[in-house]
Parts: structure tokens; C-alpha cells; sequence
């Protein structure tokens, strides 16, 4: 057996579902839950919330201020100019190039890591089912131990409205 899942038609019963997991001994990170539309009022929606796209915008948006830097400071040291006793450099006039280079480099970054983890797989999970399309939502396990099948369907059954799959 690959998995097995409930559907059921609204959040409370999707919690009820989790909750009754957690209680039979399975991990939040060994639970897939699937639905169609966001689900932050209840507690299954914050699960899976750490990501590494903030390093990264940031990270992008360092290496964008080192090159606004970079560009400017070579830019007006590499062709110095009588300016009337003032600093070659000028800080303020750079501010607006060395800012739109650190919000080019987050926006970027952060693009390039939405796309690539979008593409990337997530951990080998495949669990899916058409009718969380139509409003339902998917709680379920892959791969669960033999042992444990029969109670994880019996948790998994209990909420109201439940459907119970097995592949």
C-alpha cells in the first residue's frame, strides 16, 4: 500500500482528521494535507510554513547592494572629474542606483528560488486526488507502515463527512 487518505468538505473536519493522526503516532512532516484553497484559520494551514525563500532574498538582495556599490563607485572613480572641490563619490545621487540594485537583486532572487522550488520534488510526495479540485481536502499518509493501516483508516474515518481511500 502507497498511502492512505480522507477527503472531507470542510477545515474543521480536515483538523479533526490531523489531530486524530497526531494522536495515532504520526509526525506533522509524515502528513500530507492537500486543498484547493488557502486554510490559515486552522492549524493544519501553518504546517510546512518554513521556507528558505527570505535567505535567499536576501542573499540576492546583498549581492544587488554590493553591485549598486560596485557600479557606482567604479563608474565615478574610474573617470574622475573636476567637480569643484567636492568628493568624486557622491552618495546621494547613488542611493537611487544602489537601491534599485538591491531590490533587483532580492526580486530576482526570489523569482529564480519560487520557480526552482516549484520544480523541485518535495520530498518524493505524490499524493493527490481530483476531487480536492472540487472543494474537497486531502489528509493522508504515503507510505504508512502495515501495522498501522487499519488504525490510521480508523482515525482518519472518524470525522464527519469522511471518505477514506487507500492506493
Amino acid at each position: 500500500m502507497t498511502a492512505v487518505y480522507g477527503l472531507y468538505p470542510d477545515g474543521a473536519s480536515a483538523q479533526q482528521a490531523v489531530n486524530r493522526l497526531r494522536a495515532a503516532g504520526v509526525l506533522d512532516r509524515d502528513i500530507t494535507v492537500i486543498s484547493a484553497q488557502p486554510m490559515e484559520d486552522y492549524e493544519f494551514g501553518q504546517m510546512d510554513k518554513a521556507t528558505w525563500m527570505w535567505w535567499f532574498a536576501c542573499l540576492g538582495g546583498l549581492i544587488g547592494l554590493s553591485a549598486g556599490l560596485g557600479l557606482t563607485w567604479l563608474t565615478e572613480t574610474s573617470w574622475p572629474m573636476d567637480v569643484g572641490g567636492l568628493p568624486i563619490y557622491a552618495w546621494w545621487p547613488n542611493t537611487i542606483i544602489i537601491f534599485e540594485m538591491t531590490m533587483l537583486g532580492a526580486i530576482v532572487a526570489t523569482t529564480l528560488t519560487f520557480v526552482l522550488s516549484a520544480l523541485w520534488p518535495q520530498r518524493g510526495r505524490t499524493l493527490y486526488d481530483p476531487e480536492v479540485t472540487e472543494g474537497q481536502i486531502l489528509v493522508g499518509v504515503e507510505h504508512p507502515v502495515d501495522e498501522l493501516v487499519s488504525e490510521l483508516e480508523r482515525a482518519l474515518s472518524a470525522p464527519p463527512g469522511a471518505r477514506v481511500k487507500t492506493r
